[in-house]
């Protein structure tokens, strides 16, 4: 089975990770968040954007990451599949931490009033690999950090537990067994669609966020895992599944309507939330605002998931000249990125600029370190190319 071509998909994937790196970038600025640098400048307003994007970034870019393996020879293949993204993912995690990620946990641990010695004291001692007491950095109880590249370990772990699924799958078709497939389109909307997803998505930030927290760890944390791989096991299920594209496409206006109605019911709970006085609040009928907030942000989220696959697919399903070294160059610059805009922040800052240049010159600095490391070094020097997750030329379709 050769690998199958999807450009809407290869486009939504360079423009996830393009929207996380200006979503980074935001973290230094938004108000009252918690990043591993503050900026003095910080706005309200920018929590809104935020909070908007935030509610489906990461699982967009699961979701992708499960098509774009579903779009490969990963059915046919399990467990050379399953090797094959061990050295895809596995290689540039370990570099990354090891290599990449610590200027961030230098800079954050200097800023904290940790650690006042130089990067070259910070790195002899943090390649040492034992816990940190009063590190002044996210992981410093580990030793070592992943910080932003958590994403590749939790892609990684979700890839090796399809395998033997994968394996089962094939054993059952090779015995005959064949899973029954809806009788007609209409029977994937709008249960299978839209109420059991949202459901589910709406236990997890319901009943388990509350539980487990939100802990980029792996291990233990529950929470992500029980959204984030249903949608990459969703997304992989649903890629070249023709009958699944055309009753969504024809769908998508429908499904964008339901987007915005859970849009505009959980944004209005939250502006509600935070312009009423207390006695107005006291007046309110007793009722689970949160259950209803939460359905709010469930549907909304699913629904906008949908709604960028289905008008993705009509919009960006053309052949474009830049995409193929777009797409190789998608890795290299989300593994860079955020080591990036943690030092140029930590840098600018210091010049007491005002705060939209200074914002504006950390993006750029960003956007410019990325091309001079990643054109200019990274994907013209092969012997990179594994340390960053590049694929060579003839074998992008991962």
């Amino acid at each position: 089975m050769m690998t199958v071509r999807r450009h809407d998909i290869d486009t939504l994937r360079v423009a996830a990770f393009g929207l996380l790196i200006l979503y980074h970038v935001g973290m230094v600025y938004v108000y009252d968040w918690g990043f591993h640098i503050k900026s003095s400048h910080q706005w309200e307003w920018l929590q809104w954007p935020m909070v908007a994007v935030n509610r489906w970034r990461m699982d967009l870019i699961f979701l992708i990451s499960g098509i774009a393996l579903g779009l490969s020879r990963a059915l046919d293949q399990p467990w050379r599949m399953g090797w094959r993204r061990s050295r895809l993912l596995l290689v540039p995690l370990i570099f990354g931490m090891l290599a990449v990620v610590p200027i961030q946990a230098w800079v954050e641990a200097r800023v904290n009033g940790a650690f006042e010695a130089g990067f070259g004291a910070f790195l002899v001692r943090y390649w040492q690999m034992q816990p940190w007491v009063d590190g002044g950095f996210a992981g410093a109880e580990f030793g070592i950090t992943w910080n932003h590249l958590w994403y590749l370990a939790y892609l990684w772990a979700y890839s090796l537990i399809l395998v033997p699924l994968l394996v089962l799958a094939n054993l059952c078709k090779f015995s005959g067994v064949v899973l029954k497939r809806p009788a007609a389109d209409a029977a994937i909307w709008p249960l299978s669609l839209i109420v059991v997803p949202t459901f589910g998505w709406f236990a997890v930030i319901y009943w388990l966020e509350p539980v487990f927290g939100d802990t980029k760890a792996l291990f233990g944390d529950w929470a992500n895992h029980a959204k984030f791989f249903p949608i990459f096991l969703f997304g992989f299920v649903i890629a070249r599944r023709e009958r699944f594209w055309s009753a969504l496409i024809a769908a998508r206006y429908r499904v964008l309507s339901i987007a915005l109605v859970g849009f505009v019911l959980y944004f209005g709970l939250r502006i509600i939330g935070e312009t009423m006085t207390p006695e107005t609040a006291a007046d309110l009928p007793d009722w689970n605002w949160r259950a209803i907030s939460d359905t709010g942000h469930a549907l909304y989220a699913w629904s906008a998931l949908l709604s960028i696959l289905a008008f993705g697919a009509v919009w960006l399903n053309k052949p474009r000249s830049w995409l193929p070294l777009a797409n190789r160059a998608v890795y290299p610059w989300y593994i860079l990125h955020q080591s990036l805009i943690v030092p140029l922040a930590y840098v600018l800052i210091g010049w007491n600029l005002p705060g939209p240049v200074e914002a504006l010159g950390v993006l750029l600095g960003t956007v410019l370190g990325c091309v001079l490391l990643v054109h200019g070094v990274i994907l013209k020097v092969p012997i990179l190319w594994p340390l960053f997750g590049v694929n060579s030329p003839a074998r992008t379709g991962v």
